[in-house]
C-alpha cells in the first residue's frame, strides 16, 4: 500500500511552502504541517533581493507580491552609535528586476501557502510533528493538532524539515546556553521617519540589525543581540525583553532614535532564539533540510528569505528527477549528497561573509575603524552589498520563465 504522502513538509514559511509548491507542481502528493495559524507576523528582516524576485514569479505569486510589497530598495546604510552613512545599493543586471523589495511575513507566507494549497498540497495547521521514525520510502510521522485531539500517524516517503534554526527537531537536546548566543527581535512601527527605499545596517555593542519600510508603510526594525548584552539590557531596564531591547536601541544609536522619535509601535515585540548560524544541510537519507534548518547565515546581510527560496529550488531540482516511488534508502542517500553539495556551492561563501560582517558590527573595536573607513569611502557599502548577494542572480532555476507555475 502506498504511503499517505510522497513528502511531509515540516513548516510553512518561505522554504517549506516553496518546496511544497515545486513538488506538488511535479505531481507529488505533499502534506504540510505548520504549527502556527496564518496570517502571523514573524521575526524576520522581510527583504528579498532583486535577483530572487523572479523566483516568486516561478512559484506563481510574483504579481500578487509586487502588488502589495514595499518600495524598491535603492540605498544601503550604516547606522552606528553616532553617525549614519548612506550609499547606493547595486543594481541587479541579470534578470527582470533591478532592486529588491520587502514584504511582511504575515502576507508573504500566506501568499505562498495559498499557492501550495491551490496546487494540491494538503495543509495540517496548526500542527506539530512530534516524532519521525523509519527510513526513506517509509517514514511514520506522529502529528498532533489541537490540544486534546488524538495524535495522528502519517506515512511519507520523504520528510522535508523547514523549521527555524531555533526550533529543535523532535527528541533533540538543546545545547547549553552561552554568552555569545544570539536572540532575534523584531517590531513594526507606524509613522517613522525612515526614508523609503533605504536599507540601513545597525552596528551596536553586542548587537546588530536592520530597518526597512515594507508594505503598508510599516517600518520593520529587526535585530540580533548576544545573550550577555541582552542580560545587561534587562538589568538596566527591568522591562519585558522586547521593551528592554527597544530602550537599548534608542539609547545606543542616534539614527534609530531619530527615525523612531514620533513613531508608534504597531503590535508587540516578537522574539526567537537562540539562533544557530551555521551549516546543517547534511542529514540522514530521506530527511532533507531547507531554509534555516539547512543552514543559517547571520541575518545581518538580510538574505534569509532569498536563501530559503533558493534552497527549496535546489532540493526540488534533485528530487523531481525521478518518480517519488523510486526513492529508497540508497537513492535518498545519493540525493542527499548531491543536494548538500549544490547547497554548499550556492551559500557557503555567503555565510562566511555574513559571519565576518556580524563580528565587525557587534564589536566596537572593529566597528569604529570600519565606520571611519565607510565615512571616507561610502561606496564600500555598495561593494559589501554586492558581495552579500544583493545584486546576485538566484541559483539556476529548474523551470524556465515560460514554464512558470
Amino acid at each position: 500500500m502506498p504511503p499517505d504522502a510522497d513528502a511531509l513538509v515540516i513548516g510553512a514559511g518561505p522554504a517549506g511552502s516553496a518546496i511544497a509548491i515545486l513538488l506538488a507542481h511535479a505531481g507529488w502528493r505533499v502534506v504540510i504541517a505548520e504549527q502556527h495559524e496564518f496570517p502571523r507576523r514573524k521575526v524576520c528582516g522581510e527583504c528579498i533581493a532583486a535577483g530572487n524576485l523572479s523566483l516568486l514569479d516561478q512559484l506563481g505569486i510574483g504579481p500578487a507580491f509586487r502588488k502589495v510589497a514595499g518600495p524598491e530598495l535603492r540605498q544601503v546604510g550604516w547606522m552606528g552609535a553616532s553617525s549614519t552613512i548612506l550609499a547606493d545599493l547595486p543594481e541587479c543586471d541579470d534578470g527582470p528586476y533591478r532592486y529588491g523589495r520587502a514584504l511582511g511575513r504575515d502576507r508573504l507566507d500566506t501568499l505562498l501557502l495559498a499557492r501550495a494549497r491551490a496546487l494540491g498540497a494538503s495543509v495540517v495547521q496548526p500542527a506539530r510533528v512530534r516524532r519521525v521514525r523509519g527510513s526513506a520510502g517509509h517514514f511514520e510521522c506522529e502529528i498532533s493538532t489541537r490540544q486534546g485531539q488524538p495524535t495522528q500517524v502519517l506515512e511519507a516517503r520523504i520528510v522535508v524539515d523547514a523549521r527555524g534554526s531555533w526550533e529543535p527537531a523532535a527528541g533533540s537536546i538543546r545545547p547549553p546556553p552561552r554568552a555569545s548566543d544570539l536572540f532575534a527581535f523584531k517590531a513594526n512601527f507606524l509613522e517613522s521617519s525612515l526614508a523609503v527605499g533605504v536599507l540601513p545596517v545597525l552596528s551596536l555593542h553586542g548587537a546588530y540589525g536592520g530597518m526597512v519600510i515594507a508594505d503598508r508603510g510599516l517600518a520593520t526594525l529587526a535585530c540580533c543581540i548576544r545573550r550577555d548584552a541582552l542580560q545587561r539590557c534587562r538589568q538596566l531596564a527591568p522591562l519585558t525583553a522586547g521593551a528592554a531591547v527597544e530602550v537599548f536601541l534608542r539609547t545606543s544609536c542616534n539614527g534609530i532614535r531619530e527615525v523612531l522619535r514620533h513613531a508608534r509601535l504597531d503590535g508587540p515585540w516578537l522574539a526567537v532564539g537562540p539562533l544557530r548560524p551555521g551549516i546543517r544541510v547534511s542529514g540522514e537519507p530521506g530527511r532533507f533540510r531547507v531554509g534555516n534548518a539547512a543552514g543559517e547565515a547571520h541575518p545581518l546581510i538580510g538574505e534569509g528569505i532569498s536563501m530559503a527560496l533558493q534552497s527549496a529550488l535546489l532540493l526540488a531540482h534533485e528530487l523531481t528527477r525521478q518518480p517519488p516511488a523510486m526513492i529508497d534508502a540508497s537513492r535518498a542517500d545519493a540525493l542527499q549528497r548531491a543536494y548538500a553539495a549544490r547547497w554548499r556551492r550556492a551559500f557557503e561563501s555567503r555565510m562566511r561573509l555574513a559571519a565576518a560582517f556580524a563580528q565587525v558590527a557587534m564589536h566596537p573595536l572593529l566597528a569604529r575603524p570600519a565606520e571611519s573607513m565607510l565615512r571616507r569611502w561610502p561606496t564600500l557599502l555598495t561593494r559589501a552589498a554586492r558581495y552579500a548577494g544583493k545584486a546576485r542572480r538566484a541559483v539556476t532555476p529548474i523551470m524556465s520563465t515560460e514554464e512558470a507555475l
